[in-house]
């Protein structure tokens, strides 16, 4: 994703981040594109508790305009999810924007057949997992003074969610 839109928005700059072990083929990605507006990958995890390694935040510091997760939602536990929107205040600026992509479901109810059919592979292979309910996800933006600005349907029954963080 930060090769694609670095390369499609170059006047912002792209910083990807990930679980410590992703980094090196996120480095990989980026040092191939070669672009100068994707500075080197950062370890940022969604944790419930402290582990080893593992930061919550950047280690650097820093608050960023905008935050964007695509298709991450739906592989973690309800609680790594809780855990991202609660460690959301220590890195997004006091208007940033939250950006999330991935499947949803609304009012309880699955939005499609083949929606209904991944839940199953996801809990299948992870029971933690599963396509959440717009409602509770937006609760958790809204516990973080954020306000949903956009739901947007995309390709193969996904979402982007947009969020902005109001001041106060």
């Amino acid at each position: 994703h930060a090769v694609h839109f670095a390369a499609a928005l170059p006047w912002l700059s792209w910083q990807a981040s990930d679980h410590r072990d992703h980094l090196p083929g996120i480095r990989q990605w980026l040092d191939e594109a070669a672009l100068p507006n994707t500075p080197a990958p950062i370890a940022l995890q969604a944790v419930t508790e402290p582990v080893a390694g593992l930061q919550p935040v950047p280690t650097a510091g820093g608050r960023f305009d905008a935050v964007f997760t695509a298709n991450t939602l739906h592989i973690m536990s309800w609680a790594h999810v809780q855990a991202l929107f609660a460690g959301l205040p220590a890195v997004l600026s006091t208007d940033g924007l939250l950006l999330v992509y991935g499947p949803f479901n609304y009012g309880g109810a699955f939005t499609s057949d083949s929606n209904r059919a991944f839940d199953g592979w996801l809990k299948a292979r992870d029971a933690a997992s599963g396509i959440r309910d717009f409602e509770a996800v937006d609760a958790l933006a809204r516990a973080q003074r954020l306000v949903l600005q956009a739901d947007v349907a995309m390709p193969a029954n996904n979402r982007l969610l947009v969020w902005q963080r109001q001041p106060g």
